[in-house]
């Protein structure tokens, strides 16, 4: 393998050639199962449709790697965790890049179109719908269709180490233990790629440059041991909804939405409020038409760039989930015994998800309104992550490539979303270069109804990652 400069046409056609014989109808595959990450179904090692996920995966990827001398392919597996699949192949020089991706997903959700479904692959022109194609079953497909193209043009890579995890939509708590685990083998990576991530538009690269953190956890009301007549007892006994309604008050003003107590803010870089400005002004009001507003609804603001900072870089809560309130079809007249609600508090990246969390339990836990018994428990915390800056080799790399592939020079944002795995991996590896970027862009819907891949920009970012790697293996300080 030499150095020659990477032929743009034979990339194109080698990355496209795989996608559309190979790639694809994997994925369609792979959409049919549904193998939801832990936190959406307990019971995973029974019904075995996680199994299913990697078994597909590695079949894959084992015919992909079939040919290339050392390379090897490892599905390993923890005692009561889920598998992870782990590719190595061998490359110039000693550096190691490490490349993660994940195959759990989310679970089905409501409100898909008619003909449309989370387990129902439907390829329709650009877009491949279905459960997981875009978040994120397509990384490993990307990232060895990526060296493999290199490969078919006789150009130099490092060792690469493709990690897929199968918990990270629970938030990655078992990938610690593999990493550990696999320490040896993983070895110290001075490139770390991930494809989990987002894109404000199908036309650029997007490199993320930050993700923010989470808290996710119950919040539970009870106020009676069972239900009683509403006419009976209202006046008397306090709605347990009222007083979750008070407590979720502690934390957020209802009027607009700002959390309310300062150490769950944090100072923003001058650099990400340019780069937001910079991301506004490519956007405009993408920045909330992209969501699917029901008629007459208005975004929070009408400025893109305080849209994008709220998204990015401002503790923002939702309410995920609701029990204790029956369908509106069986609701009788009862005061019912306990109100529980899912929240999910979005953190800035700078900040302490385990500090967060102390916090807002005892925020809401603290004196209970008229004696309730009130519990916030855990399901989830975790801390975001703000990216180290670029190499200038890194910085040149990421242009060219966007140029070459895309057309048009790259864009640099933050997230609002979470990939626990970045900021551990940012904490244990401090050396480390990262790229993230992802394919989830306008209407994709990750996680919602209608959930898509858009193929040609899953094949562009394969490319861009082919030219990364290239990069990589000859960089002045390698």
């Amino acid at each position: 393998m030499g150095s020659k400069a990477i032929d743009p046409g034979r990339l194109k056609r080698f990355v496209g050639k795989i996608w559309d014989e190979s790639i694809l109808p994997t994925l369609i595959d792979y959409i049919r199962i549904p193998n939801k990450s832990p936190a959406f179904d307990p019971d995973w090692a029974v019904h075995g449709y996680m199994d299913q996920a990697v078994d597909l995966f590695e079949a894959w990827a084992r015919a992909s790697i079939d040919g290339i001398a050392g390379a090897t392919l490892d599905v390993v597996r923890l005692p009561g965790r889920t598998p992870l699949v782990l590719v190595d192949i061998p490359g110039a020089g000693q550096d190691t890049v490490l490349l993660y991706g994940h195959l759990d997903k989310q679970p089905e959700m409501t409100g898909w179109e008619e003909g449309y479904g989370p387990w129902v692959p439907r390829l329709e022109g650009d877009r491949l719908y279905g459960r997981g194609g875009a978040d994120d079953g397509y990384a490993m497909f990307a990232a060895l269709s990526a060296i493999l193209a290199l490969r078919d043009q006789e150009l130099s890579h490092a060792r690469c180490v493709i990690l897929i995890e199968a918990c990270e939509e629970s938030g990655s708590y078992d990938l610690p233990y593999y990493v550990d685990h696999l320490a040896s083998r993983i070895g110290n990576p001075s490139l770390v790629i991930c494809l989990d991530s987002g894109c404000g538009d199908y036309e650029r690269l997007w490199v993320t440059t930050s993700l923010r953190g989470m808290i996710a956890g119950s919040l539970t009301v009870r106020v009676l041991d069972e239900a009683v007549h509403s006419g009976d007892a209202s006046g008397t006994i306090p709605s347990s909804f009222r007083i979750i309604r008070s407590l979720v008050s502690r934390l957020e003003d209802e009027m607009t939405g700002v959390i309310l107590p300062p150490s769950l803010h944090s100072v923003i870089p001058p650099e990400r409020i340019a780069q937001a400005h910079q991301v506004a002004a490519l956007i405009g009001e993408e920045a909330h038409s992209k969501f699917p507003h029901a008629f007459g609804m208005s975004p929070l603001s009408d400025d893109p760039v305080e849209l994008v900072l709220n998204r990015t870089w401002r503790p923002q809560l939702s309410v995920t989930g609701a029990e204790g309130l029956p369908s509106l079809a069986d609701a009788g007249n009862v005061l019912r015994p306990f109100t529980a609600l899912k929240l999910s508090l979005r953190l800035p990246p700078t900040v302490d998800g385990g500090e967060a969390w102390q916090l807002v339990k005892t925020l809401l836990e603290d004196r209970p309104p008229y004696g309730a018994i009130v519990e916030f428990a855990l399901d989830q915390a975790s801390t975001g992550w703000d990216a180290p800056a670029l190499s200038p080799w890194l910085e040149e790399c990421l242009a060219t490539a966007s140029d070459s592939v895309f057309g048009a020079k790259p864009a640099f944002a933050g997230e609002g979303g979470s990939i626990p795995f970045i900021g551990m991996l940012s904490e244990r590896f401090p050396q480390a270069q990262f790229v993230v970027t992802g394919v989830l862009g306008p209407h994709s819907n990750a996680h919602g109804p209608n959930e898509f891949l858009h193929v040609p920009t899953g094949k562009r970012v394969s490319a861009v990652i082919a030219h990364v790697l290239k990069a990589h293996s000859e960089r002045p300080d390698g």
